[in-house]
């Protein structure tokens, strides 16, 4: 599935199911298959963890299209005393650390999805 955000494309693999939502990007890197992770979630308050991860993550709140939280360059731990990320929405995307300085993403910026 394609997300466009500023035109700026972004391939993202979707996680819909509870257990996929859950493990995220645990133990997984970006590849030329997809450059982002879109989380379909229930409208309201979530929080996020980069418990496992790899990588440093931008995180984006998302609800009706619209972005309303970001947090930026979200570092990995190994722990279950990480940082929690807490945003509004519908939806959350993870991308590249540092993608959202790179391609000027903020808050109430559109999000397009391409089926």
């Amino acid at each position: 599935m394609e997300l466009l955000i500023n035109n700026n494309s972004f391939t993202v693999k979707t996680m819909i199911t509870p257990k996929d939502i859950q493990n995220g990007m645990m133990g997984k890197k970006f590849d030329n298959q997809f450059n982002g992770m879109l989380f379909v979630l229930n409208e309201g308050d979530h929080s996020f963890w980069m418990k496992d991860c790899i990588i440093n993550l931008d995180i984006i709140f998302i609800k009706d299209n619209l972005i309303t939280k970001i947090h930026k360059n979200c570092k990995p731990c190994k722990d279950n005393n990480c940082l929690r990320y807490k945003g509004f929405g519908d939806m959350a995307l993870e991308i590249t650390g540092g993608s959202c300085d790179l391609y000027d993403i903020q808050e109430n910026d559109l999000v397009v999805i391409n089926d």
